[in-house]
């Protein structure tokens, strides 16, 4: 009986590190690298899967998006890098934003849900949801093998295509015409746009 209430705690164990994504105290704002700068994200949808996780603010709880009841699941092909939000950051309402924090996307192997993934932002892809600012800041993450890559032209020069690919999904995955593609933009205007976003501790 004790070694079955043994495997029960290590299962949900293994569970809640993967889903609890309660708020880690070690979160640290941007580190400023000689190009681009370094931050730790949240991973709410690694790299190569469908489903749609977001981080619930109040609860501090990683949850299945739904629609009508039912699990939403991105109706086009996996997303391609690690996907999730950067902690104590908001996209401002007033400054044309959706007032949820900011989206940043890693190119690299697919990391755990509901863990922090230390990765270098090289740029920002701006665009607009419904009439909202939904930039998605891009970046390498620590493990990928593009680590030497600090820029989006730097990225086109030695991987091309990969930017592509970013703006063709991010222009897609939601239907047809439902995000507008406003472009690229260098590491100097997402720092621009995480200095805007980023929530000062009290």
């Amino acid at each position: 009986m004790k070694n079955f209430l043994l495997i029960i705690v290590l299962l949900a164990s293994i569970y809640s590190c993967k889903h609890g994504a309660k708020k880690d105290p070690n979160v640290e704002a941007k580190k400023a690298l000689n190009n681009g700068f370094e931050v730790q994200m949240l991973v709410e949808i690694p790299a190569g899967t469908n489903n749609k996780f977001e981080y619930n603010k109040t609860n501090q709880q990683l949850e299945q998006d739904s629609i009508d009841g039912e699990a939403r699941i991105i109706q086009y092909l996996a997303y391609p890098g690690n996907y999730g939000m950067i902690p104590n950051t908001l996209l401002p309402k007033s400054d044309g934003g959706d007032g949820d924090p900011l989206d940043i996307i890693a190119i690299g192997p697919a990391a755990s849900i509901g863990s922090y993934l230390n990765c270098r932002i090289i740029g920002v892809l701006k665009l607009l949801d419904e009439g909202e600012r939904d930039d998605k800041l891009i970046a390498i993450g620590e493990n990928s093998t593009l680590k030497n890559v600090n820029s989006i032209a730097a990225l086109d020069a030695q991987y091309p295509g990969i930017s592509d690919i970013l703006k063709i999904w991010f222009s897609n995955y939601k239907g047809k015409g439902k995000i507008q593609l406003v472009g690229y933009a260098d590491a100097d205007e997402a720092t621009k746009v995480y200095d805007k976003a980023y929530l000062k501790k009290q």
